[in-house]
């Protein structure tokens, strides 16, 4: 187990006045219960149950008094009832449905017990007739690991001080460039993290990578209404893992014969799983964001990494230093919102794009960022800052006279104008310090 940035998230949660159970929510394997049981060590008494295992189970089945259960949790796992400072930590809760239902009962009736219950399979079973105890409990989403929780692990601490100085210092780019570079081609989930972090052998993943994967395709029986729905749903983990980073369209994905209709419906299932996202563009270029659900949408998956390996480009990344000059420059725009992903702990935000609101316009901003009740444009790019037309055009349209590019070079903000004459300032990025975009904002914006 090691150091995530999330723990400071649980600790917020712990000291509220008006604390409620915790859910937390995210694919399998990105740590969820690793997190707790490290989260667990600051409390005097843990508590952990697994839902999965008939003994735990069991409890939840014979009691259904919040009374007599925690009493016979106590009991069974050998604690103190009187130790106020107590963690229970239900995990595999979507093994026994009903369990969700009796988190309002800890909210009301036990609110000096800290509760949090997790599931690698949770979200399956959001949609079956259970009485989900709304306003009566809290959610907190987990994430594969950031690039500077990366860098935690891999103990690289000056490296850490030159990411979090405003700006990066010239000298530090090339280094924290490298690193953000493997970063992105192994990816944040902290099985292949950790297992890197040992030896620094990429050869050695494979095996980790197949044993995260595999597991995504032998459970969509679990989340499938049907043998049908199960071979679409196989289909579009396999198809979106090489597609990754585009914007796609629903009718005959990944060159099948499914329907619009089949195809959306499997996507929303694994959006539940969080194993991809559907991330739809904006047109307009101020507060507030109205996604066009009309557009097709970018498709984001879980894990960089994942995607890498799976579609076998490992071995291309290895061979360049500006990311923007493999795949398209879509492997960038990928990690990018990950980072992004991974910064925002609610299950309501998300990153967006934004395309011109006309039919016969490419014009596209890779990212669009609210700072301050205004929409920052920025391009994620490698030219020069006259090629960067979309990002022109977002200006020209908006009140901002101000825009960033991410790139693999060296921070510097410079004054320029859009093709149309309107002055602006650009301010140069590198895309390794994505997870300062808003310190960076609020210096020099």
């Amino acid at each position: 187990m090691f150091q995530r940035e999330i723990l400071e998230d649980l600790a917020v949660w712990k000291n509220s006045e008006n604390r409620k159970p915790l859910i937390l929510r995210g694919a399998r394997q990105v740590g969820k219960t690793s997190v707790v049981h490290l989260f667990g060590e600051k409390f005097k008494q843990y508590i952990y149950l697994n839902l999965e295992l008939s003994k735990d189970r069991k409890l939840f089945e014979q009691y259904q008094d919040i009374d007599l259960l925690t009493q016979a949790i106590f009991f069974e796992k050998d604690k103190n009832a009187q130790e106020s400072d107590t963690l229970l930590f239900i995990d595999e809760i979507q093994a026994y449905p009903p369990a969700i239902e009796l988190l309002r009962y800890f909210f009301e009736q036990k609110p000096d017990l800290y509760v949090i219950a997790a599931g690698s399979l949770l979200e399956s079973v959001f949609d079956i007739d259970i009485s989900f105890p709304v306003g009566r409990v809290s959610f907190l989403a987990v994430r594969p690991l950031s690039f500077i929780e990366f860098l935690n692990v891999l103990e690289e601490e000056t490296v850490l001080q030159a990411l979090k100085t405003i700006p990066l210092p010239a000298f530090a780019n090339e280094k924290i460039l490298q690193l953000f570079n493997s970063y992105t081609l192994i990816g944040g989930m902290p099985e292949v993290v950790k297992e890197y972090a040992k030896n620094r052998d990429l050869t050695q993943l494979s095996k980790v990578y197949d044993g995260l994967l595999i597991p995504y395709l032998d459970d969509v029986s679990q989340y499938a209404s049907n043998e049908t729905n199960a071979r679409i749903l196989r289909h579009l983990i396999e198809t979106s893992l090489n597609v990754a980073g585009s914007r796609i369209t629903f009718e005959g994905f990944g060159n099948s014969s499914y329907k619009s209709r089949e195809i959306g419906d499997a996507l929303r299932t694994l959006e539940k799983t969080f194993f991809l996202k559907l991330i739809y563009p904006v047109t307009q270029t101020q507060l507030p964001l109205i996604p066009d659900i009309k557009k097709s949408p970018r498709l984001q998956v879980l894990d960089t990494g994942l995607v890498n390996y799976y579609s076998g480009i490992q071995k291309q990344l290895l061979a360049v230093t500006d990311l923007n000059d493999a795949y398209r420059g879509r492997i960038t725009e990928h990690i990018v919102y990950q980072e992004l992903l991974t910064m925002e702990k609610s299950l309501l935000q998300h990153p967006h794009f934004w395309v011109r609101d006309k039919n016969t316009s490419q014009a596209e901003v890779d990212l669009v960022l609210p700072f301050k009740a205004r929409l920052v444009p920025i391009e994620i790019k490698s030219g020069a800052s006259g090629k960067l037309r979309s990002l022109h055009q977002f200006i020209d349209r908006s009140h901002l006279d101000f825009g960033v590019r991410l790139f693999a070079g060296k921070f510097s903000i410079e004054e320029t104008k859009t093709i149309a004459g309107k002055p602006f300032r650009l301010m140069n990025l590198p895309y390794s310090c994505i997870s300062q975009i808003h310190s960076y904002l609020e210096k020099y914006v």
